[in-house]
């Protein structure tokens, strides 16, 4: 029996049969990747096709003798649904589709997407970028997000659902975007270096968050 996370699984409830969550960035799917989609489903009788909180389109009810073909089939990129990694950049639709939004959100979710998708962390981490303060992408329950203004980014600090919930806090505000990810590095690499098996809420909790600013600001 495959354990979480190997081969991209997830064991489902029944203990027999297994998802899979195709990687699929900032949730933009291509018209051909829907299509590999639906045949493969139809092909290994998939129990369901659900689209995920991380904006991905899981094949749930598989058996495990089909996983390598169906992944072969599928031609994608694992999503990291599991593990002490970065699990997923949530993403709103930004300046690209939304009349609202003051940055561009899409382009830099892209960017922290091919960036963190799937590193190493000390415990799970998850991150968004919105276009606006509305926060689409669910901004305040992330570990580490980005909000666009007219003036730049705000970036937030450690927010999570789960049993413990929280709000995320203000790391920074109005910062522009080459700036905004320099910070976003550092405060990952901060993070990875003085977290034992704790999410970045909890770090703070222990630490506050002037440390943390201090620690990530000015360099």
């Amino acid at each position: 029996m495959l354990k979480d996370g190997e081969k991209g699984v997830i064991l489902q409830r029944d203990r027999e049969t297994y998802a899979i969550a195709p990687h699929i960035p900032c949730g933009i799917v291509t018209p051909e990747l829907l299509e590999k989609l639906a045949a493969v489903a139809r092909k290994y009788n998939a129990a369901a096709l659900k689209i995920t909180s991380a904006a991905r389109i899981a094949l749930v009810g598989i058996k495990e003798e089909d996983i390598d073909a169906i992944w072969e089939e599928l031609g994608a990129e694992q999503g990291h649904a599991v593990g002490l990694c970065v699990r997923s950049i949530k993403v709103c639709p930004g300046m690209t589709f939304c009349r609202l939004a003051k940055q561009d959100s899409l382009a830099m979710g892209m960017k922290m997407d091919a960036r963190y998708h799937g590193m190493s962390m000390p415990s799970k981490m998850k991150m968004a970028v919105s276009g606006c303060k509305i926060q689409c992408g669910e901004n305040c329950i992330k570990d580490l997000s980005l909000y666009g203004t007219e003036t730049g980014w705000t970036i937030l600090a450690g927010g999570m659902g789960g049993i413990k919930p929280r709000l995320a806090e203000v790391l920074a505000e109005n910062i522009p975007s080459e700036e905004a990810e320099e910070i976003v590095a550092r405060t990952i690499t901060y993070y990875q270096e003085n977290s034992k098996r704790a999410r970045l809420g909890f770090l703070i909790d222990t630490i506050g968050i002037e440390t943390l600013r201090e620690a990530v600001l000015n360099k």
